[in-house]
């Protein structure tokens, strides 16, 4: 039934785990750098988006269609991957080099925006002191091709371990630039426009400060890339002030935090724990009812048998649930 269904993780999942961090907002931040780099699908936002001037509603969009998928029932999951399938499909634009026409959704793109994307949460939860295990990280990386799918690629086409993570920024690091558009884009995201009456608040040179984090994020090659030092300190700063801000979001109240999506999945969750703790339970009590047999002949052997080197025997039969 629909109000049981966990969706596509589940709490057992490294997913759940990892996607619990608040730290996560800046691993968006870091991801939406990552991603500037490629130039065409820079192009693809720029001619197709208003992001200017409704930055943080496209923020909040995205955020909105990862707690669908991460939290939401497998339904919700699948209507949010559906919408943003139909978004993309109606999207084009003109590549800023060739000239060439090109669809938003093609797979290059996809895969591009896709890994950034996950890499993005993984890399920022790890350097806060989640403490993911390398096969845990691989089993995060795995888990989330089905996030992949969602958004139109095939599960088969993306990355499945940190070591292919690797190797397709390897494989990829040829195509990117920081040219004059994604130098804006760079300098907007540092300086955007704030919603509220919030632009000339303390908000401002707060926000400064996320994007100088956000950006120590980054792999070294994408920092020089940009044109900066790619330096060890720069690694050693960023996680440090990682460690620290997980402190001071983990000493928020967790309900202040929380999202209503966060707290139906765990409501369900808990529901789905329930139903199958207590079929378990009746499962066992039949079991432990049922006389299996031979085990009256058992009883029937003689003493002489019992406890024998080499037949040992119980007075009742060992179960071993399933």
């Amino acid at each position: 039934m629909e109000h049981d269904d966990i969706g596509l993780f589940g709490p057992d999942t490294i997913t759940w785990r990892l996607h619990t961090e608040p730290i996560l907002w800046f691993a968006g931040y870091r991801a939406l750098l990552l991603q500037t780099l490629h130039p065409r699908a820079l192009a693809g936002v720029l001619q197709n988006s208003d992001f200017r001037e409704d930055p943080w509603g496209r923020l909040l969009r995205t955020a909105q269609f990862y707690g669908q998928v991460i939290y939401g029932t497998t339904e919700a999951a699948e209507k949010a991957g559906a919408r943003v399938r139909r978004i993309h499909a109606r999207l084009g634009g003109t590549d800023p080099d060739t000239s060439e026409a090109f669809r938003v959704d093609e797979t290059e793109l996809l895969r591009w925006i896709y890994v950034t994307a996950t890499e993005s949460f993984c890399h920022t939860a790890q350097r806060a002191g989640l403490g993911l295990t390398p096969a845990e990280v691989d089993r995060y990386y795995d888990e989330q091709r089905a996030v992949a799918r969602l958004v139109g690629l095939d599960p088969e086409d993306v990355p499945r371990t940190a070591a292919e993570i690797e190797d397709y920024y390897q494989a990829m690091r040829p195509r990117l630039r920081a040219d004059a558009d994604a130098r804006s884009v760079v300098r907007f995201l540092a300086l955007p426009t704030f919603p509220w009456g919030l632009g000339w608040t303390p908000v401002r040179p707060l926000w400064i400060g996320v994007s100088v984090y956000a950006f120590s994020l980054l792999p070294d090659w994408a920092r020089r890339t940009y044109g900066t030092i790619g330096l060890p300190t720069t690694d050693l700063a960023a996680s440090v002030t990682s460690w620290g801000l997980r402190a001071v979001l983990r000493a928020v109240p967790q309900r202040a935090v929380e999202g209503p999506l966060y707290r139906a999945a765990m409501a369900r969750a808990a529901r789905a724990r329930a139903v199958s703790t207590t079929r378990n339970a009746g499962d066992n009590a039949m079991i432990r009812s049922t006389s299996p047999a031979g085990t009256m002949k058992a009883r029937r052997r003689s003493p002489s048998m019992v406890g024998s080197a080499t037949t040992p025997m119980t007075a009742e039969p060992t179960i071993t649930p399933a």
